[in-house]
């Protein structure tokens, strides 16, 4: 892969290259030295393969669903080897999804239930808009 201005790695991952900005100034990209030379104030950064490993590698874990602080210790984790941690940090991200899931279907049963209210017709206000006027968590957090 030949080297790639900021712009380049930023299409190359499917990001913007604010983004990618974002990562160097949080710490989890390294920001590649300006070129030597006249003029060199101004010049274009060049990014390499290990730039666009990395980069796919935040997204992929941002993906799977882990905080900016887990991704960092994940990457630390990479040049150590430290399997258990690591596996440690995915059994975590899974709970926090198992945990996301059930709210979400807990979500789905109440609103399911309650579009099958609003179907049948009956007289009064809509069974939809009374559970959102009522309840303080909507359907997810307190099921009608």
């Amino acid at each position: 892969m030949a080297e790639l201005t900021i712009g380049a790695l930023a299409r190359s991952a499917g990001v913007g290259v604010e983004t990618v900005r974002y990562y160097q100034r949080s710490g989890l990209m390294p920001e590649p030295p300006r070129p030597p030379g006249p003029g060199s104030a101004g010049g274009v950064r060049r990014y390499g393969p290990e730039a666009a490993r990395r980069l796919r590698f935040i997204r992929s874990a941002q993906a799977a669903g882990f905080r900016l602080d887990e991704i960092r210790e994940l990457l630390a984790l990479d040049a150590t080897r430290e399997r258990h941690r690591a596996r440690d940090l995915a059994q975590r991200r899974i709970a926090a999804l198992d945990a996301k899931i059930a709210e979400l279907t807990a979500a789905r049963t109440a609103l399911s239930r309650l579009a099958a209210a609003c179907a049948s017709g009956g007289d009064g206000p809509c069974p939809i808009l009374a559970a959102f006027e009522d309840s303080p968590g909507a359907c997810g957090r307190n099921p009608i």
